[in-house]
């Protein structure tokens, strides 16, 4: 998956902590920032969309 265009967003720290994300064909590549050869995280495009509206509309803040 190396040749594929990750990007970080540009609210993340400069600690390290960050997630990267992947646009694919059909679904959607996420994976640790700090470690990207340790493992990946796919998921379809309509979850991606489902999971980014729900943190948008504060369902997971504590």
């Amino acid at each position: 998956m190396s040749v594929h265009r990750w990007k970080k967003s540009t609210y993340s720290g400069s600690n390290g902590d960050c997630v990267e994300v992947a646009v694919l064909t059909g679904e959607v590549a996420v994976r640790d920032s700090k470690a990207p050869r340790d493992g990946r995280l796919r998921v379809s495009r309509e979850r991606w969309g489902s999971f980014l509206g729900a943190v948008t509309s504060g369902r997971y803040e504590g």
